[in-house]
């Protein structure tokens, strides 16, 4: 396991933070409904290269999870560029998955951010976005947020199964499950769903060409949530058509093929 030992303030509230490692800096940012611990298994490889830096989003994780709070992409952003700005890092490579990939995207394109590498794993960035689950739940959210615990836990496993092609390990699911089982955390885990909104990758689509900066592309093919052929299409604007396809692999590549990550991260590049 990954240990955040550190706090970063961020208009009120508190996120939860670690770095390990030697080198250059490389900061490494999840997507949802995950956390730092997503790189558990990669992180430490890449510390021998890299002083890794890994953070749990606003609302995500070991951070601050209240009521009424901004956890949408509008702001992760936001907290992006004021976490490297305490970190002391003009220009990082970065690491990015799902909406970690939008928080990364939107943070160069909209708050100026400029990175020494950039790479993406399956990132939310074109629409549309948003399986059939999240779009009922952003219409019920209250509901949902006053489950039963027992039904929330049956749901949110079921929910965190199709992410990965092979089935989570017992001790990947405790992880991916654990800061969303308590009352507080339930209530966080249906916040969040509700407050995703297309409108936040719409916004930067515009923006996509490929940057002053290398960026490469990962994509699970077998991925259930956002599909091999919006990657393509992806790739066509950042990347100029440039992928890496992971065969066997679906949203989280960190679960079905970490060594795919580890080797795109060591591979020398322009």
């Amino acid at each position: 396991m990954l240990v955040l030992d550190q706090k970063f303030e961020f208009r009120g509230d508190k996120v939860a933070w670690g770095r390990i490692g030697h080198g250059p800096p490389l900061v490494m940012v999840h997507g949802t409904p995950f956390s730092a611990q997503v790189w558990r298994r990669i992180a430490p490889w890449l510390a021998s290269h890299y002083t890794v830096y890994f953070f749990d989003l606003l609302g995500y994780g070991q951070s601050t999870m209240r009521v009424g709070q901004d956890v949408s992409l509008g702001v992760q952003n936001k907290l992006f560029a004021a976490l490297l700005k305490g970190w002391k890092l003009e220009q990082p490579s970065v690491l990015a998955h799902d909406f970690g990939g939008a928080t990364v995207l939107r943070a160069h394109y909209l708050n100026g951010c400029k990175y020494q590498r950039l790479v993406l794993i399956d990132p939310v960035a074109l629409a549309p976005w948003g399986s059939p689950f999240v779009q009922h739940v952003r219409k019920h959210e209250q509901a949902f947020s006053g489950l039963p615990a027992y039904a929330h836990r049956g749901l949110l496993k079921s929910y965190l199964a199709g992410a990965a092609f092979t089935p989570l390990t017992p001790e990947a699911e405790d992880i991916y499950t654990q800061p969303w089982t308590t009352e507080q955390g339930q209530a966080a885990f249906y916040r969040q769903i509700g407050q995703m909104d297309q409108k936040y990758t719409d916004e930067i689509e515009p923006l996509f060409a490929p940057p002053n900066f290398d960026v490469t592309l990962l994509w699970g093919h077998e991925d259930q949530w956002i599909s091999y052929e919006t990657g393509k299409r992806l790739a066509e604007k950042l990347t100029k058509g440039q992928i890496i396809t992971v065969k066997g692999a679906g949203h989280l590549v960190q679960e079905d093929a970490p060594e795919a990550i580890v080797a795109a991260m060591l591979s020398p590049h322009d």
